[in-house]
Formats: C-alpha cells, structure tokens, sequence
C-alpha cells in the first residue's frame, strides 16, 4: 500500500491516494467506535442507490484506523463553482436536486438525526435554560425518516469524469427532518462567509420543494448549537448568535 500521496488533510485525518483506492488514515487517539461507524454508514448508503464512493476495506496501520474506498475521478463542486462563477446558478440547481434526491432516500439503519441532536444540545457549554428551550423546540418537530447527510456541502460533492454526481463524506450520516439537513447547509455557506450564496441556496431550496423557509428556520438554533460542538473558537459568536434567536415565553 503506496501512502505517498497526500490528497487531503482534516482534524483528526489524512487522506491519500493509492492507485484507484483512497485511503482515509485516523490519528491514534481517534474513537474506534467513530471509524467503524462511519464505514457503516456509508456502506448502508451505497446500498440506498445513491452514487458514493464504495468501501472496499477498514483495517489497522500503525495503530491508526483506516479506511479504504474507491477513487473517484474528478472534481469537486466547490472548486468547480470557483472556476466557473458565471455558472453558480446552474451548479447551485444541480447542488440543491442531488440533495432532494438523496433526501428521498430511506436507509432504516442509520441513527435517527434527533437522538443525535438532544446528544449534541446535552455537549455543548450552553447554559441549562438555554438547553432546556432547545430541548423542547427539537422535541415538537415532526419526525421524518429521510437520508440526511449532516454536512452537505459543495466540497464534499464529486463531479465524477463519468459524468455522475458523488456524496462522499458520510460520517454524520442520520434519518430525519430533512429542513434539519437544509439548515446545516446554509449554516455552513453562511460561517464560509458565502453569505449571498446561502440566500441563493435557502431561496432556491424552498422553490423546489415546496418548504417554506421558516420552517427550515426553525431548525437553524437547533443546528448551531450542534456546531458549537465542535468547539472551533472562530465559530463561537456566530453561532452564539444563531443560537440566540431561540424564542423564550
């Protein structure tokens, strides 16, 4: 196995190229629970009929967690839109239909998407009032069973040299309200800074399927504090802000 080259560096992971297989390596104190997880949920998103990258193998380098896929050839659709902007309408309709599309999708295995917020609200370092309103907000939204990718965005979308648009990226893949997945996304076109980008999105989503746009609002405290999580300190006041829209009576 060829680990030579580097195609991609994020928190906690490196990515390289081997041949027409990637390989997803893990830092050593990365969960073993998270690695096999999202090798499961990926391998039962393939099985939904959805165009992803197939997992080919998970095993153990160094002590670190790996996961081998299928290399897709192509590029991604954020670096596309930067190379074409006279194009961001036409790339944006076909970002928003592959999301309604795996929207339509039913994969019964996956966690349920609201489990794993009333978790994530539990985490974060938000005072007991504020995760008590959160809390009760999540609890009345309708419950829906949809694919739900948790960080749909147009970097993890492939435009493959086949012609057939890829999702990779499935570590925080549940079913759910899909309004939960929309607001995410222009959550993080709007803390990329695309701000007239993720009006465009919210608009254009809305359009398409028929969703008024405060009901995906509703979700957007909700999907904040999820972020915060992650505890990245240029994030904190922007989410703090989304955060305190919520509602008190």
């Amino acid at each position: 196995m060829n680990l030579d080259r580097i195609i991609a560096v994020r928190t906690s992971k490196t990515i390289y190229k081997d041949g027409d297989k990637v390989i997803k390596v893990f830092d050593k104190d990365f969960s073993k629970s998270d690695v096999l997880n999202e090798a499961l949920n990926q391998s039962r998103v393939e099985e939904s009929g959805l165009n992803v990258p197939k997992i080919l193998e998970v095993f153990m380098l160094d002590e670190k967690w790996a996961i081998v896929m299928e290399f897709i050839k192509g590029k991604t659709l954020d670096n596309i839109m930067a190379e074409n902007i006279e194009k961001e309408d036409e790339y944006l309709n076909m970002f928003v239909d592959l999301q309604l599309e795996m929207h339509s999708k039913r994969v019964p295995l996956l966690n349920n998407l609201k489990d794993k917020m009333d978790r994530k609200i539990e985490e974060s370092k938000f005072d007991a009032t504020i995760r008590y309103e959160l809390h009760t907000r999540l609890g009345g939204m309708p419950k829906h069973t949809k694919l739900c990718h948790g960080d749909f965005n147009p970097s993890n979308i492939i435009i493959g040299e086949d012609g057939k648009n890829y999702i990779i990226d499935w570590s925080h893949a549940t079913q759910g309200n899909a309004s939960a997945d929309v607001a995410r996304t222009y959550l993080l076109f709007k803390l990329s800074g695309k701000n007239e980008l993720a009006e465009k999105y919210m608009k254009l989503f809305c359009k398409k399927s028929d969703t008024a746009r405060q009901y995906i609002e509703k979700w957007l405290p909700i999907v904040a504090a999820s972020q915060s999580v992650k505890g990245k300190p240029e994030e904190k006041e922007f989410l703090l802000k989304w955060v305190d829209v919520v509602d008190f009576e």
